[in-house]
């Protein structure tokens, strides 16, 4: 769970758009795996709308996992997770699509870890929507289509985690999807953690950094 001060200056970044701006906003919350963006974007879009009566939505990245059986066609079954392991340009479309605030309602896909596997056209995101989380580990990626992710979004903030604590909730995560804890925690140890390197690269270009303790 993410503690409470992860919220606070999320959600005062968020308002001080909000006066600043009008039209939609595309928040991006970007972390290593496990750091809790997840639970950090939900809370976000809750309090917009209870406290604030901003109208929000969470959108999850992970929505835009590639299939199982075609990360086992590619022979990426053991990176799932890595940057080539997502339709990057699904996703960068629908950032457009969503940036774009058109008439009609745009359908997101959301990623079911009981199954491990994505779901489509999951999350309605109504055209008078005013604020949306977008929450995922790459969106400050220098690599082609994710390099066009930074410009679509409003401000990116960047939850950060310590390892330890990240690398306990990995391995639960991997248990709950029925690997032994030995399995889980060679999972957490390498495709994991390479990942969590790859993102911790781009902790710089984030707008803002928050801390999860």
């Amino acid at each position: 769970m993410v503690r409470p001060q992860a919220l606070p200056p999320a959600l005062d970044a968020v308002r001080e758009l909000l006066a600043d701006r009008p039209g939609r906003l595309l928040v991006g919350l970007c972390g290593p795996p496990a750091a809790g963006k997840s639970t950090l974007a939900a809370a976000l879009a809750a309090a917009l709308v209870n406290r604030d009566g901003v109208s929000a939505v969470a959108v999850p990245m992970d929505g835009f996992h590639l299939a199982n059986a075609e990360l086992a066609r590619l022979g990426l079954a053991d990176r799932k997770g890595a940057p080539e392991t997502f339709d990057a340009h699904g996703f960068v479309h629908l950032l457009q699509r969503l940036r774009d605030a058109g008439p009609d309602v745009v359908y997101a896909p959301a990623f079911d870890r009981v199954v491990n596997e994505s779901i489509g056209s999951a999350i309605p995101v109504p055209p008078d929507i005013r604020v949306i989380v977008i929450e995922g580990n790459y969106l400050l990626l220098d690599s082609h289509p994710w390099d066009r992710v930074r410009d679509i979004l409003d401000v990116t903030l960047y939850l950060d985690a310590p390892h330890d604590m990240r690398h306990d909730a990995l391995v639960r995560r991997q248990q709950a999807r029925g690997l032994s804890r030995s399995a889980a925690q060679d999972w957490a140890a390498g495709s994991d953690a390479a990942n969590a390197r790859i993102i911790e690269s781009t902790r710089d270009r984030a707008d803002r950094v928050l801390t999860r303790r």
